[in-house]
């Protein structure tokens, strides 16, 4: 019973019980039937709230020194905006890595270097991640300093140098790193070990170099740009030294939908992004920020058995709404089509393919394909196969009653069509009235053999599970008897990230795919987008 008749259900039954409690009947009754409704209502409308809707008093951040400025500025708007206490520390990204592997406990770890991100992973303790912005290291000096202007000055003993600890921050990571590469490291190392420091957090070095207790550092760009007594000098050693800034959700997190909502804050361009910009950082493209947002997702009818548990996971755990379109190819890019060219609402962050034939039809509004599974096309018969039906050849056999997919509706059609001209039995099936259905997706094929309105159907592999034991498969011997399915994002989606996100819960289900019928492909090497053999 929905809410709405609920209520209806439940109003009624007050306005009896008020007319017995005038008149007639047990009152005592009447109130206690009328406040168990009332309970279940509430229950109920409880039920209907928004997945991942609820929120947490306080999550605890570790975050790395370096951007201790921005986020200070976005943990203060964030706790106005939405009542959320945010518990910071401030440490070398490599110290706090280590504290959280020790401690298992925490919500998010902003690292100033993907790489400790990506340890983290390695380790167990990270799962989805977002990225902020990007930096390099540079060298700096107080802004009156005269006699310093390359990297073998730094190496001179009458200069004394801080450096970030290898072993506590990224930023002495990132310079030991540059610098055993260019061959300055070992110089430096030794002069820095007896006549200059080491510091555990890169905004340490900053303040040591505008004090004067040192006459050079080397530290970020952005942080360079926090201290206006500093000035930078170029370096080509460490120009290659891009760090990508990211934030992600921990798995200790108790709390994963409200750390995961506050990640997005930070990675948004109109809100955490802005800061980060302001503070000199290089800042990454970030989605637009919604509280709730809502993801469009267009999918291949074949899809719809291994991808509907996932999205249901992936909007709990998000606080996200995913409104999923299954449909014959045919018909959603039409749909996509005529969405771009009259600029209509609705148009997809995210598209699904049931074959790689129908992502090419928009390659122009989406980015590159990566494929993720696979299934093959196979001659579904009748339990028993009463007709003998052992080869595409067969169709062509007087009265054998045929079903196929609509070639301009769905990929099935267009697949099913090739396979069957690359056979030369197409038109002789078309001509001779075998064909008695073509259907909009693939969904719409194994009713035809279930309820014996045909003899024979081509269809993916992956449909015939649920029915497998009202029906029979042939194999068909071909190079073209297989569907490839790729996922991609549209160029014009104001929420990459999110879709990127999905696209990440989706590598991560294989075991969802292989039961629903397909072939995993992410895991081999031909995962990367490129033709199929018949393609080649």
């Amino acid at each position: 019973m929905s809410t709405t008749s609920f209520s209806h259900a439940t109003t009624s039954t007050l306005a009896r019980a008020e007319h017995h409690r005038r008149g007639g009947g047990n009152p005592v009754l009447w109130f206690f039937i009328a406040s168990v409704l009332i309970v279940s209502l509430l229950f109920l409308m409880l039920l209907r709230k928004p997945p991942g809707t609820a929120e947490a008093k306080e999550l605890v951040l570790y975050c790395a020194a370096g951007m201790r400025y921005p986020m200070q500025e976005i943990i203060t708007k964030y706790q106005q905006e939405y009542g959320v206490t945010i518990s910071a520390q401030f440490q070398g990204s490599n110290t706090l890595l280590a504290q959280i592997e020790v401690s298992k406990t925490g919500d998010l770890y902003l690292a100033a270097d993907s790489s400790y991100v990506e340890l983290a992973r390695q380790k167990g303790l990270a799962q989805e991640s977002l990225s902020l912005a990007h930096m390099k290291p540079v060298i700096v000096v107080h802004k009156d300093n005269k006699t310093i202007h390359s990297i073998d000055d730094l190496i001179s003993p009458q200069h004394r140098v801080a450096l970030g600890n290898p072993d506590a921050a990224a930023i002495g990571k990132k310079t030991r790193k540059l610098l055993t590469t260019s061959g300055h490291w070992e110089a430096l190392n030794a002069n820095v070990t007896k006549h200059g420091v080491y510091k555990p957090t890169v905004n340490e070095v900053a303040t040591d170099v505008r004090l004067g207790s040192v006459h050079a550092g080397v530290i970020w760009d952005a942080t360079a740009i926090q201290f206006p007594d500093l000035k930078q000098i170029s370096c080509p050693a460490l120009d290659a030294g891009d760090a990508s800034i990211e934030i992600c959700v921990l798995k200790s997190s108790k709390h994963p939908t409200a750390a995961l909502k506050f990640a997005r804050y930070i990675a948004a361009r109109d809100r955490g992004l802005q800061t980060f910009g302001k503070k000199g950082f290089r800042i990454a493209d970030g989605d637009v920020w919604e509280e709730h947002p809502e993801l469009t997702f267009f999918a291949g009818s074949v899809n719809s058995r291994a991808l509907k548990s996932i999205i249901t996971s992936f909007e709990q755990r998000e606080g996200v709404t995913v409104n999923t379109v299954y449909n014959g190819c045919g018909i959603l890019t039409s749909q996509m089509r005529s969405m771009a060219k009259n600029k209509g609402k609705g148009f997809p962050d995210s598209y699904m393919a049931c074959d790689v034939y129908y992502l090419k039809a928009v390659q122009d509004l989406f980015e590159e394909g990566i494929h993720v599974s696979d299934t093959d096309i196979m001659l579904v018969v009748q339990k028993g196969n009463p007709k003998q039906i052992r080869q595409v050849s067969d169709l062509t056999r007087d009265g054998i009653r045929v079903a196929i997919g609509h070639p301009e509706q769905c990929t099935i059609g267009v697949l099913s069509r090739r396979l069957l001209e690359e056979a030369h039995v197409y038109q002789a099936i078309k001509s001779k009235g075998n064909v008695v259905t073509e259907t909009a997706s693939s969904a719409l094929l194994i009713p035809n053999i279930t309820t014996g309105a045909a003899d024979a159907v081509l269809a993916y592999r992956s449909d015939t599970l649920a029915e497998r034991e009202k029906l029979e498969v042939v194999a068909i011997e071909s190079d073209l008897a297989k569907a490839i399915q790729p996922y991609s994002t549209a160029r014009s989606s104001q929420h990459k990230a999110l879709s990127g996100r999905l696209f990440d819960t989706i590598a991560r289900s294989r075991d969802q795919f292989e039961k629903a019928g397909f072939n995993w492909r992410l895991d081999q090497s031909s995962n990367a987008p490129g033709p199929r053999d018949d393609e080649k």
